[in-house]
């Protein structure tokens, strides 16, 4: 589990940068951004990189990169990007942040704005956050609506009657395909309730792994014939299937809530009790909360109530600690879903997430 480096802030100088619209200035830039002492002059982006990741580079608190670049609310949601081979320059003196080319006469370089694509390079843009560690989240249902899966395409029967199912093997389908030859299935899903009022807030369904159809059925009574192209988890009678999502767009910055914002983890995803680094859980607030894709909120342990063994035994109230960040990926309207970042502790269920401070 990595541990969350904490060195010396160096603050601005002169009063924190305001977003350029002041309208739907952030929360955070209440608070002065810092870069970090040993920040490089510049980093040159290579595949593989995330704005994460090289905001961390420069900045204390990587979710300050909307400050440093100016960015409004808009441009947060719907950014241009950075691509392999630009630069990313350390403006000490303005204490900014600024993004260059190569020009490739003489060494020198051509100054551009983060919001402009350099057309030449023609590459993929680096994305927020590793696509890697959130993409069964973004491709797949995962929260589904009580009765959703109720009416869903179901395995009836597996190949040679196996108890349960691996890649390549065949799963026999009873249900109405509506057109489509690719599915996820998913187990039951698992009511999720708010800690704080007992509502339940979202239906959390087991991802298994994805089949492909293989032979449509000829008649009302007889079932379809798909192949288990990706098992995650051993399939079986009963399970349910829905149509594959087109994958989410990771077009979106890290950046504070708009608001002052405090959630409590509902749930860590796989049914685990601890989640460490980069690791999948849930918050009871969503879309209706303004909480949004990219959005950053700070976790926190809550104090306990210990007995003061040194003196009167009186009961003595431990401050509540910061431990770590968690970066929201995905929204709905009631429950979003984090990637946990930097933490020096695990992460249960019940834990604060609220706004940076």
């Amino acid at each position: 589990m990595k541990k969350f480096s904490i060195a010396a802030l160096i603050l601005f100088s002169t009063p924190v940068f305001a977003l350029l619209n002041a309208q739907n200035a952030y929360a955070a830039t209440k608070a002065q951004c810092a870069f970090r002492p040993n920040a490089p002059d510049q980093h040159v982006v290579v595949r593989g990189d995330t704005l994460w990741g090289i905001s961390g580079k420069f900045l204390e608190k990587p979710w300050c990169w909307p400050q440093v670049w100016g960015m409004n609310k808009e441009q947060i949601k719907n950014p241009h990007w950075i691509y392999p081979g630009q630069i990313v320059y350390f403006d000490r003196v303005n204490g900014r942040l600024r993004l260059g080319k190569p020009t490739g006469t003489g060494g020198g370089t051509a100054r551009l704005s983060p919001r402009i694509r350099s057309t030449d390079l023609n590459k993929e843009p680096i994305p927020a956050i590793a696509a890697r560690d959130i993409e069964p989240f973004l491709t797949q249902a995962v929260i589904v609506e009580e009765h959703q899966l109720d009416h869903a395409p179901r395995i009836v029967a597996t190949q040679e009657n196996h108890v349960a199912l691996g890649n390549e093997e065949k799963a026999f389908v009873l249900g109405n395909l509506d057109g489509n030859s690719r599915f996820q299935a998913f187990r039951s899903p698992t009511p999720l309730k708010d800690p704080d009022t007992g509502q339940v807030i979202g239906y959390e369904a087991k991802h298994l792994g994805t089949v492909t159809l293989s032979r449509t059925a000829t008649a009302p009574d007889e079932a379809h014939v798909f192949v288990v192209s990706n098992a995650r988890e051993e399939l079986g009678v009963g399970d349910r299937l829905l149509p594959i999502q087109e994958s989410f767009p990771l077009s979106y910055v890290p950046h504070p809530p708009e608001q002052q914002t405090e959630a409590k983890v509902v749930s860590i995803y796989g049914g685990v009790t601890y989640a460490g680094q980069n690791q999948i859980v849930s918050i009871n607030k969503g879309r209706l909360d303004g909480i949004d894709p990219g959005t950053v909120l700070s976790l926190w342990r809550a104090g306990k109530t210990v007995e003061d063994r040194t003196a009167d035994k009186k009961p003595v109230k431990l401050p509540s600690l910061q431990y770590g960040n968690l970066f929201v990926f995905r929204v709905f309207d009631k429950f979003a879903y984090g990637l946990v970042m930097q933490v020096t502790d695990p992460v249960v269920v019940g834990d604060v997430a609220k706004s940076p401070e």
